[in-house]
């Protein structure tokens, strides 16, 4: 394969199924620029299970480099996101969790989003479809950019918080099938913040201090994402998309211990040297703060 487009980052620990489940829908993508990069804390190595070394096998024989390090000791996700993203040189990097299932179009529709939008992340919100006769039309509000998606301020706890109950549940669901969305009309919405699947831009991700904040986080912690999302959509803009193509395997977490929240536990530091999360006011930014258009 020539240079990847996209490197695909995926943490995870002792969910061995759920990896290779994960792994097995990068194979059928449409676009198919990229590798994959695995950080593994797991008591057992992710590779001593047998799908997921099936899986492994057919991505690379299917032209697509994968690498599984084991990464140890346990120092929290924001250090093992920062381990994944230091290991990345494509021009676009997927952080993808571990228990994601994906449909064939995803991939490409990001990028073609990220490409359009010249933002700094694209994110699919993943679907409990468990939750699919749980219609709660309170938590269906959608704000979709009708311009280029730009650079927001969004305060944890603030006014634009609410916007993450759109992702609770099957709320993605329920909002693309009464909308009829398709990937052929895939439409960018406004968001807090998306989980599990969110396709950046890596020089606004770097640009923005990538996760180098995992230093100012204990070992147990959890919403280190939001924290990245954050300071990458005050610079540069972010958005999800919907259809979202993307769906939980509805797995008990690894990460039971989320006493520290990281947006709410630091600061989160933007543009201009203003501050937002734990202390600080949102800035005014300048419209030019954009990644530019490849």
């Amino acid at each position: 394969m020539s240079e990847p487009l996209i490197d695909v980052l995926v943490p995870t620990r002792d969910r061995p199924a759920a990896l290779a489940v994960t792994l097995a829908c990068l194979v059928g993508q449409t676009e198919g620029r990229f590798r994959v990069i695995v950080s593994d804390q797991g008591d057992e190595p992710a590779e001593s299970s047998g799908e997921v070394r099936a899986v492994v096998r057919l991505l690379r024989a299917t032209g697509h480099p994968v690498a599984v390090h084991r990464h140890l000791p346990r120092l929290g996700l924001a250090e093992q996101r920062a381990f994944l993203l230091d290991l990345a040189a494509a021009p676009y990097v997927l952080s993808l969790d571990d228990d994601i299932l994906l449909e064939p179009w995803l991939l490409e529709t990001l990028v073609t989003t990220l490409e359009r939008e010249g933002c700094g992340f694209v994110g699919s919100a993943p679907i409990g479809l468990s939750f699919v006769d749980d219609v709660r039309p309170h938590e269906q509000a959608v704000e979709f950019w009708d311009g280029p998606v730009q650079p927001e301020v969004i305060r944890p706890g603030g006014r634009a918080w609410v916007r993450h109950r759109l992702h609770n549940a099957a709320n993605p669901w329920h909002v693309q099938q009464a909308m009829r969305l398709s990937p052929e009309r895939a439409r960018p919405y406004k968001v807090a913040w998306v989980g599990g699947c969110v396709l950046y831009d890596r020089a606004a991700l770097r640009t923005c201090g990538g996760y180098d904040f995992w230093r100012e986080l204990p070992a147990a912690h959890a919403g280190e994402d939001v924290v990245a999302e954050l300071r990458v959509m005050a610079r540069f803009g972010g958005c999800g998309i919907l259809p979202s193509g993307a769906y939980h395997q509805e797995l008990p977490t690894t990460v039971p211990e989320r006493e520290v929240d990281a947006p709410f536990a630091i600061a989160q530091v933007l543009p201009d040297g203003a501050t937002v999360g734990a202390a600080g006011n949102a800035p005014q930014l300048r419209p030019d703060r954009r990644v530019p258009s490849r």
